[in-house]
């Protein structure tokens, strides 16, 4: 197993060009992998072969995952600046229509979202237009969908949009401060209950950490040894590599859209690069 886990991050819109909208990435990098005779299949059948829980050929496979939970995700939107987008789930939508089923069957998603209702509106009213599109209400269709997994980015990303100090006293702006079980459970456990009531019967096993900062203490001990507290099964970060049978189950590796590529042919080269492995 070599499979490269793409991420995607829906408000990245600085224009309407390849290298600065998620979105135009998103919809031309679907043709690319299909192009390349690639596979796209669910984030969690990655986990389920890590673990041992399953053994389907994964070869010249690809997942896709996108973090913080707009609803860009799912809806489509009008940007003040750059006018009209279409959501990754429509940009699904739009390749399943265009070059039919058949072609990718296990075409799919998975939405790390942030949980709490207050973060989320603080970060829509500091760090977006103030909208009201950080909502959740799209949450349950977008699961029901099949074409979309809800999972755990965290209770409040501990973003420094959000007043006053964290759980325990702890500082705004990095993940790094969750160090302790009061914190860890307050950012991860927390997060959980509260995204599987309103995604029921779903449950949320998979957990992306905020920034991709991976606290030693969440790493090391609270998520491998507290899986009766939080519930999760494996966790992502970066890495910039393919996840194999040997990778790390806490600290799962993907690339970020924009960041480890920025163009159809640098996209094109890190999963070439994959399939060789």
């Amino acid at each position: 197993m070599h499979v490269p886990v793409l991420t995607y991050h829906a408000v990245n819109i600085a224009g309407n060009d390849y290298a600065c909208n998620d979105h135009v990435a998103f919809a031309e990098d679907l043709r690319l992998i299909d192009d390349l005779g690639l596979r796209v299949i669910p984030l969690q059948w990655v986990v389920d072969q890590r673990l041992g829980r399953a053994r389907r050929d994964l070869s010249r496979c690809v997942a896709l995952s996108c973090d913080d939970g707009p609803i860009l995700d799912f809806h489509d939107v009008v940007h003040p600046v750059h006018g009209a987008q279409r959501s990754l789930f429509n940009c699904m939508a739009d390749f399943v229509a265009e070059r039919g089923p058949e072609r990718q069957p296990q075409l799919h998603l998975t939405a790390f979202v942030i949980a709490s209702p207050e973060a989320r509106a603080h970060i829509d009213r500091g760090a977006l237009f103030g909208l009201d599109w950080m909502g959740e209400d799209w949450w349950p269709p977008a699961q029901r969908s099949g074409r979309i997994a809800i999972e755990n980015h965290s209770w409040d990303h501990n973003h420094a949009d959000v007043p006053g100090p964290g759980a325990d006293g702890m500082p705004r702006g990095s993940f790094l401060a969750v160090d302790n079980r009061v914190r860890a459970d307050a950012e991860i456990a927390a997060a959980g209950r509260y995204i599987d009531a309103r995604v029921a019967p779903h449950r949320a096993r998979l957990f992306c950490y905020p920034f991709g900062h991976i606290p030693e203490y969440v790493h090391r001990e609270y998520l491998p040894q507290h899986g009766d507290a939080h519930g999760i099964e494996a966790a992502f970060s970066d890495g910039a590599c393919p996840v194999t049978l040997d990778a790390d189950r806490w600290n799962l590796p993907r690339y970020i859209c924009g960041w480890h590529w920025k163009s159809p042919q640098a996209l094109q080269a890190i999963l070439q690069d994959a399939m060789r492995a």
